[in-house]
């Protein structure tokens, strides 16, 4: 390689500009790290160097570490609620009030065919 292309590619790679890149870890990948960190047999900051992270992101991974396990275990047993999309829900709430339209309609109907059946009284 000749001098300006080792220089191009130093100045291309963006650990060396100055410019942080944002990691997306996985969850399984937080988790592995959570526990590395929990294990007493190697030093914290080895951890945290070899992945490239700092002390706040190792808690804010215990802090989700624990909410999830809080979240989890305060769960109730049994079938988990379905979740209903918004658009279905709207639909329903339109069929429920038709419906109630509808049996508030054939409430009146009753009534009147009642009165003209019973000579206009309520009694039989």
């Amino acid at each position: 390689m000749s001098e300006s292309q080792k220089s191009e590619s130093a100045v291309s790679s963006p650990a060396l500009k100055g410019i942080k890149v944002r990691r997306k870890l996985s969850a399984e990948k937080k988790f592995q790290i959570y526990l590395e960190a929990q294990r007493s047999d190697q030093p914290t900051g080895d951890i945290l160097r070899r992945e490239g992270l700092y002390a706040a992101d190792l808690t804010r991974i215990r802090d989700q570490v624990r909410e999830g396990a809080l979240e989890r275990l305060s769960a109730r047993p049994g079938k988990k609620p379905r979740m209903v999309t918004l658009e279905s829900y709207e639909a329903l709430k339109r069929e429920l009030v038709d419906k109630e339209r509808a049996l508030a309609e054939h409430a009146v109907e009753l009534t009147m065919m009642r009165k003209k059946t019973n000579g206009g009284s309520w009694e039989r």
